[in-house]
């Protein structure tokens, strides 16, 4: 019972948001307010706790997600604190994985910008409960009531708001708790004393009204609430709070906070919301697994007594410990030193040395169990996404899935004394991040990284210079173009070689048809008869899917086809798994010639903020790149917001090209939205 309710006042949360809204600053805040630190860190000074990084400081951005930990009420809150650049969302995959609440961030003059959309389409794909925080309400320009309006229409989200702000002369003065319908001011520089009073009458409708859909909102998620409401009886402070916790756990509703962060205002009311709406590991679904060896669903219970069961859902490298590896603990209790299986590769860990992370130091720890998030050195044979089980009772969970990489550069030693170090450098690099890629061109023989965009790349360069001494030559950024087809065709491949002993044969019928939906290739066997063993299938398999690795048109992956087996013939004597390999390989390049080809680009999501009076200029420069506009809408301060469908190879300098046309004043953001067939005049351009 001691453990339930330990685990009742646990919370696992990630904050998330679009780059800049403020999401490390709000945790900065949360870390001062619980005492975790005695001095708050700023951003934009390069002292943030949580941004620790050089490449983090410097740049005044969250790079990788950092995990910490704060008490508030009793409860113990592990905070992990995510990127908001879209070249690093894949850190925000593997936080989501995880984490059982969200604090999504939203800036209060930008609104739901790409990026928020990003997150929370992430956020729904794994059902995370979530509250959002409504930021940044002391700047000019800012818009309480068109953020709640844009989560409604853009993301759909049920949110129901908790607090509204209190503006005077268009600042942000105080706030109206919405529970309580009392009005809530900071009389402190830092933020620590409050002074509560009764509602102005200004805002006073307003917050009746906005009071009134609270009450409906949370008598719908309780048949007892429902009743009180319905027969005209009050619900007190205890029944709203229950309702919303009952709604926000399950995702039925979503509260909204108000404050800022920099000014140190509405930070203690979201800590507050956290203990008080989000849910505690008890009270998030079981999760389910595959046992490797039978194939059968395993359900693991937040159970401390019950069997250990973690996933590493995150590895980098500390110049201290060497490698670390975090994992979040879904079932059981284990000490350190003790020994479990990795579900997924089969080999045993030992759990030497167990480190609760606070950003980037250390505190030891003798054991872990339910609900912990935690950092463990040495497990050398282990990645991302791999499930750590008890040896008695395994059990693999569902991997995590990461985007693929859109832009890619080659990459060379500049002495022949580094070529050593710069391989080992990519190679731990590529275990941290599942996002970037090394790879050998097999034409030229150079070594090519791939990321998730020209900034994602240039921070790696800077890691390899910084943590491991060695400084590449790197050529010009390139898309990473895909290939597919665009019909389906037949044909054999066929692979006979005779020598003075034994020679080799094997014989392939292959059929490749479009599969959009397909992930890669898609391998199907249609064997009929016994004319060719179902032993050579998996010499085949390999066969097909090494020769999709380069395509005829440009030597591109070849994604979204299903290859189907459908007959061969074999020799007695002469077939081997060599032989159908090679066949394998030599059919499916003369069925793919047949099959029209074609080549396919990243396209991205382009949103460009600017003033009216560079808006005619901006367009026609996005038609000269080849975009598709989508929307053009109104925003604050005389502002146009243009959503586009760009091609990336047309992106590139684009920042430069903005910065001239706006004298400056326009920004813009990006990110992949899907791959399409390359037009003619754009392959003709190449």
């Amino acid at each position: 019972m001691a453990a339930d309710r330990e685990l009742a006042r646990t919370r696992n949360i990630g904050l998330a948001a679009h780059i800049d809204a403020g999401k490390t600053t709000t945790t900065e805040r949360m870390l001062f307010y619980s005492g975790r630190v005695h001095r708050m860190g700023e951003v934009d000074h390069g002292d943030a706790t949580m941004d620790w990084m050089p490449q983090e400081m410097e740049r005044g951005i969250t790079i990788t997600s950092a995990a910490t930990a704060c008490e508030w009420r009793e409860h113990r809150i592990n905070i992990i604190d995510t990127p908001g650049h879209v070249d690093f969302t894949a850190e925000v995959e593997r936080s989501l994985r995880v984490l059982d609440g969200l604090i999504l961030v939203v800036c209060g003059v930008g609104g739901v910008q790409p990026q928020t959309e990003t997150v929370w389409r992430q956020a729904n794909k794994y059902n995370v409960p979530r509250v959002v925080f409504i930021n940044k309400l002391d700047r000019l320009g800012a818009d309480f009531h068109d953020a709640l309006h844009q989560m409604r229409s853009k993301l759909q989200a049920p949110v129901v708001a908790v607090q509204i702000p209190i503006m005077v002369d268009d600042r942000f003065e105080a706030l109206v708790d919405l529970v309580t319908m009392r009005a809530v001011r900071w009389t402190d520089e830092l933020g620590e004393k409050t002074e509560h009073f009764d509602i102005p009458d200004s805002v006073r409708p307003v917050a009746e009204m906005f009071h009134e859909h609270l009450l409906v909102s949370v008598a719908d998620e309780d048949p007892v609430l429902a009743d009180k409401y319905l027969s005209g009886e009050p619900l007190t402070e205890d029944d709203i709070r229950i309702g919303l916790r009952e709604g926000t756990v399950r995702g039925d509703l979503i509260p909204v906070l108000c404050g800022t962060a920099f000014k140190k205002r509405g930070v203690q009311l979201l800590l507050d919301a956290v203990v008080d709406y989000l849910p505690s590991p008890l009270e998030v679904p079981e999760v389910i697994g595959i046992n490797p060896k039978t194939d059968e669903e395993e359900i693991r219970r937040p159970d401390p007594a019950g069997p250990f069961c973690a996933i590493l859902f995150k590895v980098t490298s500390d110049p201290f410990v060497g490698q670390l590896s975090y994992l979040r603990v879904y079932s059981g209790t284990i000490e350190k030193g003790k020994t479990v299986v990795n579900a997924t590769t089969g080999k045993r860990e030992r759990l030497s040395r167990l480190l609760r992370m606070h950003a980037n130091r250390r505190e030891d720890v003798d054991r872990i169990s339910v609900g912990d998030i935690i950092a463990v050195v040495g497990l050398a044979g282990s990645t991302t996404g791999d499930t750590l089980c008890d040896p008695s009772h395994l059990v693999m969970l569902e991997k995590i899935t990461f985007p693929r990489p859109v832009i890619s550069m080659a990459i060379e030693a500049k002495t022949k004394a580094d070529e050593e170090k710069l391989a080992e450098a990519l190679q731990r690099i590529t275990a941290e991040d599942p996002t970037f890629k090394v790879r050998t061109d097999t034409e030229t023989g150079q070594q090519i990284v791939a990321g998730m965009g020209e900034l994602h790349l240039e921070i790696i360069k800077d890691r390899l210079q910084r943590e491991f001494g060695v400084a590449p030559n790197l050529g010009k950024p390139q898309v990473a173009y895909k290939e597919t087809i665009q019909a389906a065709a037949e044909g054999e491949g066929r692979y006979v070689k005779q020598t003075g002993g034994r020679g080799q044969y094997g014989h392939v019928i292959l059929r490749l048809e479009p599969a959009p939906e397909a992930d890669g290739i898609e391998f199907e066997s249609r064997l009929r008869g016994n004319r060719l063993s179902r032993d050579w299938i998996p010499a085949i398999r390999s066969g097909v899917r090494d020769a999709a690795q380069s395509g005829s048109l440009g030597g591109y992956q070849v994604e979204g086809v299903r290859a189907i087996l459908l007959d061969g013939t074999e020799h007695d004597v002469d077939s081997s798994d060599m032989a159908f390999k090679i066949a394998a390989s030599i059919a499916f390049q003369e069925v793919y010639a047949k099959a029209r080809p074609v080549l396919l680009e990243p396209i991205m999501t382009v949103e460009v903020v600017t003033p009216d009076d560079y808006m005619g200029e901006i367009i026609n420069d996005l038609i000269s790149r080849r975009a598709d506009i989508a929307n053009i809408t109104e925003a604050a301060g005389r502002t146009k917001v243009i959503d586009a469908l760009v091609p990336l190879a047309s992106m590139f300098g684009y920042s430069t090209s903005l910065r001239n046309l706006s004298q400056g004043r326009a920004t813009y953001t990006m990110h992949p939205d899907r791959y399409q067939p390359v037009t003619a005049m754009a392959q003709v351009s190449r």
